[in-house]
């Protein structure tokens, strides 16, 4: 148990999905409107350098459910889903005799496997329980696609994923209501997963309303002449949904996504509400993140897949009994950071792995900034794999067969200066690329990826045959059938 707790804890951890860290009031937003979130942030404790472990759904939620790094467990992209082989802090919470449930979506393979948790409640797999294998492609890449749902669906009006997330909600509520009470023996684990703002980016009319065109920004980098890395261009290229986008209906989009931000609020409010009704809110820690963040037509990217903040960087915020109030964390954190909060706040003494640490320890810290925060992505449109390390005021992102790049946050939070081939640089440069090497080898790990991808396709039938099949740009909601594009 961490120093800082005298006693055990319920946890209420709240993931959203493609949530990016920026979006929120509290961090800094300039207008979308989060009050529940704003209000969590300023009774417990925010962190300002929270990544995710892999900037994709599928990977990051088997590091999350793990407490261990992606390249060390193979869940390596949407077609690799979690199905309980490593064990997690839901298996730890399990074997104690401790009620540990989920409600909404989880990505895993099905429910039927043993994935760490006594009840799934409305939850949500990858389709057929295989995924997209589509995305394991490499050597070449796909074509680019011929069409983006992701471009076409978009406005007002009423989706799946929206009447998902009221379920979610719903269901929540009802047992924070009626069950949680009833466990007073021994500490609970609810993880409420809510899949907004994730695309399709439609949004209830009421909250569409909230944001109108005239206060939308261009989004940084969209133009055509505006200078890619060769991997981001590569990846762009196949993932080109940007080329369907007009201005008018970006900018629908970017509205749409932010009410979807809003709304996601909603919900969490409704949740929170529930959680003091219950009586149980002052012996409950509450944590909120995302799975990863959203490109919004950065750089001409939608959805995520790379390193830079729009799509790396989360929210996370805690709140609860031994947090401190009111309070920013520099120390860089990452979703894997979760698996070891949630175990800390119950009382089960899991040794950290690969430096992962309970949040609630690191809020009751001094920042850190010689921490390292690390994620990787050897996902769809990847031509080769793709490293960040956060350390300090500075990220570098290692792509293998291509040439690094190294941000200075601090003097350039919008990543538009390379710092890579600068010789003012290269002692900072050196020490990054030492802070990766002493954790993998880049050349090797790549090489493993590509080599489980590969054998994935052949087993699914080749490439023709996997290719002809198409892709989905988007697991359905529960009930729904996926849409498959070429």
């Amino acid at each position: 148990m961490g120093k800082f707790h005298t006693m055990a804890k319920n946890v209420l951890f709240i993931m959203s999905d493609e949530h990016q860290q920026k979006s929120a009031g509290c961090y800094g937003h300039p207008f979308v409107k989060t009050p529940a979130i704003d209000k969590l942030a300023a009774a417990g404790t925010r962190f300002t350098n929270a990544y995710t472990n892999s900037p994709i759904c599928v990977p990051a939620r088997a590091s999350f459910a793990t407490g261990r790094d992606v390249h060390e467990i193979g869940y390596w992209d949407n077609a690799f889903p979690y199905e309980g082989r490593v064990k997690g802090w839901g298996h730890a919470m399990q074997k104690a005799g401790m009620e540990c449930l989920s409600v909404g979506k989880l990505h895993y393979r099905n429910e039927t496997d043993p994935t760490g948790f006594s009840e799934q409640i409305v939850p949500l797999h990858v389709v057929d329980g295989v995924g997209a294998v589509a995305g394991s492609v490499k050597q070449p890449l796909a074509a680019p696609i011929k069409s983006s749902k992701l471009a076409s669906n978009i406005g007002p009006g009423d989706s799946g994923y929206l009447r998902y997330d009221r379920s979610i909600m719903e269901n929540t509520r009802d047992w924070l209501t009626d069950e949680a009470p009833k466990h007073t023996d021994k500490p609970w684990a609810l993880f409420c997963s809510f899949v907004c703002p994730h695309f399709p980016l439609i949004a209830p009319q009421e909250f569409y309303d909230m944001y109108p065109h005239d206060m939308l920004e261009h989004p940084k980098g969209n133009s055509k002449d505006y200078l890619l890395h060769p991997w981001i261009d590569k990846f762009q290229k196949m993932q080109c949904h940007d080329d369907f986008f007009t201005e008018e209906t970006r900018k629908i989009a970017m509205a749409s996504y932010y009410a979807m931000c809003s709304y996601l609020d909603y919900n969490i409010s409704k949740v929170l509400a529930a959680l003091e009704a219950s009586g149980l809110r002052d012996n409950t820690l509450v944590v909120y993140t995302a799975d990863h963040g959203e490109n919004l037509g950065t750089r001409r990217l939608w959805g995520k897949s790379n390193m830079y903040e729009e799509a790396c960087a989360i929210p996370m915020i805690l709140s609860g009994p031994g947090i401190p109030s009111g309070k920013v964390v520099n120390t860089p954190v990452t979703l894997s950071d979760g698996a070891a909060t949630i175990l800390d706040a119950v009382g089960i003494d899991e040794a950290p792995v690969n430096g992962f640490r309970s949040l609630s320890e690191i809020a009751n810290e001094p920042d850190d900034m010689n921490r390292v925060a690390f994620s990787e992505y050897y996902a769809n449109g990847a031509d080769t794999a793709s490293f960040m390390i956060r350390k300090g005021d500075y990220k570098y992102i290692h792509y293998v067969n291509y040439e690094p790049e190294l941000f200075d946050q601090k003097a350039d939070p919008e990543e538009e200066s390379n710092l890579a081939g600068d010789p003012k640089h290269a002692a900072v440069l050196a020490e990054m690329q030492g802070e990766l090497t002493a954790r993998i080898d880049p050349n090797a790990i790549n090489a493993e990826s590509q080599a489980a991808q590969a054998a994935l396709v052949i087993a699914a039938g080749g490439r023709d045959a996997v290719l002809s099949k198409g892709n989905f740009q988007g697991t359905p909601a529960p009930g729904e059938k996926p849409e498959y594009v070429l």
